[in-house]
């Protein structure tokens, strides 16, 4: 009812799944990661155990195979389970039980496993793989991209409704506080795959600060800002042009508001996108249109 992969970015330190599925909320079942650790995706007959308790097994040192192998050999339902693994050095595993529906198969390489069931076919798996290996970028993109292919490939022959990309970070979370880097879920939708392209370029442009163009804190523009975070009653005083510090604590004010303090510097340079939103809220103090 699945297709899923599981990765690692042992340079990044990112191990992830992606997934999507003719089934809701896909990502409250299938997908479980640990920064330092690894990755696990569980789904046909989807025994949860194996997330945590996959993950225990590789945070011991077991490699990912030998931690697979543990697992369904102690399951007697194994052949109804379609698993993968990621261990912290890349290290793959993946398994697809004789009873999962046609059709249903696997494969591995380096740093990924790949798998499905009840899919349009083998294309939907080797697809994902080969677009894994052939994407540039972070093990997000990646994942996101090998999502894209499965789909393209046929994916669920049942149709689509859920997805999930779940990437995990030593301290990637909010503020740092925990790993969760991106958890992401499209739990009920016709096209769930173009809705989780979409949702985590918002998440990408918002949160993560991966692409944050710069602009040069010029004395117009810092006196621009002052004038408009003065309308939004973050700032007070004359505006001097100069980015001193009762015009950065305004700044962080304001950041801490709308969820951007990512876009925060300590150098002379302003974020794009933190300007913008400043821009966006105070129109009226837009220069006018040219009159004619």
């Amino acid at each position: 009812m699945t297709f899923s992969i599981v990765g690692a970015d042992l340079e990044k330190g990112d191990w992830g799944v992606a997934v999507a599925s003719k089934f809701p909320a896909v990502g409250a079942v299938v997908p479980w990661a640990r920064a330092g650790v690894g990755a696990v995706a569980t789904q046909s007959w989807a025994n949860t155990t194996y997330g945590p308790e996959g993950l225990a097994l590789m945070g011991s040192g077991i490699p990912a195979q030998d931690a697979l192998d543990r697992l369904t050999d102690a399951d007697e339902h194994k052949q109804e389970r379609q698993v993968g693994f990621v261990d912290v050095l890349g290290r793959a595993a993946t398994f697809t039980g004789t009873g999962c529906s046609d059709w249903a198969g696997g494969m591995r390489g380096t740093n990924f496993a790949a798998q499905g069931n009840i899919l349009s076919g083998a294309a939907v798996v080797d697809q994902m793989a080969a677009a894994f290996t052939s994407t540039d970028g972070d093990l997000c993109d990646r994942l996101l991209a090998a999502l894209v292919a499965g789909d393209q490939a046929g994916g669920d022959r049942r149709g689509r409704q859920s997805a999930a990309l779940l990437v995990v970070r030593e301290g990637g979370g909010y503020e740092g506080g925990n790993d969760r880097y991106i958890d992401l879920r499209v739990d009920d939708h016709p096209d769930a795959i173009v809705e989780m392209v979409r949702l985590f370029a918002v998440w990408d442009e918002t949160i993560l600060v991966r692409n944050d163009p710069l602009l040069d804190a010029t004395a117009a523009l810092v006196t621009d800002i002052q004038r408009r975070l003065s309308a939004l009653g973050r700032f007070h005083g004359e505006p001097s042009g100069i980015l001193d510090q009762p015009t950065r604590a305004a700044l962080a004010d304001f950041a801490g508001t709308y969820n951007l303090e990512g876009r925060l510097r300590d150098d002379e340079m302003l974020s794009q996108l933190l300007v913008r939103e400043i821009c966006d809220l105070t129109p009226e103090l837009n220069p006018p249109a040219p009159s004619g």
